[in-house]
């Protein structure tokens, strides 16, 4: 099928734009874009420049994609917004352009689900099959991992991580990393225990989930510091990759981890 585009709509010679991509009135799409095949743009969208758009995807009334970083940095140097296939992108949501302070690209992968009025930032990273609900708000050069959801009006502090199959609660202020496979909610975040519900949705078996909460128990409830419960898990239990995972991850943090809710009591 060939592109239909609204008779109101402006879109560049210079975008590139596949089969059966649709385009609603007053949607205003600049040069060295890309959209996909079957993709939708709704009304009064802006998909700025170095902006490219999977496969698939649904793009909402009002989003703007693409926009100049929020950076009192940049100086106007070609960076990108990059997003997957089989993309949500809800009401008036809005994406930034990557920086020279980092690699350059701001991108959200495959099957995501970006709500209403979420704001992605500057370097940011969001995994695949990942949602933000309504109203989260990532600062600079956050990393959402994979199979994440975060809970609406939640943002999340410059430079912050969340693992793979975390769960954030809603109206919480992340200034700490999330480790994977963890739920944390409050202001601001701590720990609470396992995202057990989000593990078995995704096909997580029980001896999986077992040791995970084992692991979770000695590192941030038994031991008294992480370094110490790190070590006597790497002694005592099997190093299964989700182990592994989580090891790595609170290793190579940066910001810290989140404090454990009863710890902070």
């Amino acid at each position: 099928m060939s592109v239909e585009i609204h008779p109101t709509a402006i879109v560049s010679k210079n975008a590139q734009l596949g089969t059966n991509v649709k385009v609603g009135p007053f949607s205003i799409i600049e040069d060295n874009v890309s959209i996909g095949d079957n993709t939708e743009i709704s009304s009064n969208v802006r998909i700025k420049q170095f902006t490219s758009i999977g496969e698939n995807c649904t793009i909402s009334e009002g989003v703007v994609l693409g926009g100049i970083p929020q950076h009192l940095g940049f100086k106007g140097e070609e960076t990108y917004v990059k997003i997957g296939n089989n993309v949500v992108i809800r009401e008036y949501a809005t994406i930034h352009r990557g920086t020279a302070f980092d690699d350059g690209i701001t991108q959200v992968g495959d099957n995501s689900y970006i709500m209403a009025y979420v704001h992605i930032a500057h370097d940011c990273k969001v995994g695949h099959d990942t949602i933000l609900a309504n109203a989260v708000t990532l600062a600079g050069h956050v990393k959402v991992g994979n199979y994440v959801f975060i809970g609406g009006l939640t943002p999340i502090h410059q430079f912050c991580r969340i693992g793979d199959y975390a769960m954030v609660g809603g109206a919480s202020a992340v200034d700490k990393d999330i480790p994977p496979f963890t739920r944390a909610s409050k202001n601001h975040a701590l720990l609470y225990g396992i995202n057990i519900v989000g593990l078995k949705r995704r096909g997580f078996t029980t001896e999986q989930i077992k040791l995970i909460k084992e692991a979770y128990r000695i590192i941030f409830r038994k031991s008294p510091t992480i370094e110490e419960g790190i070590k006597e898990v790497m002694e005592k239990l099997p190093q299964t990759p989700e182990i592994k995972m989580l090891i790595d991850f609170i290793k190579t943090s940066k910001r810290g981890i989140a404090p454990e809710a009863s710890k902070r009591k």
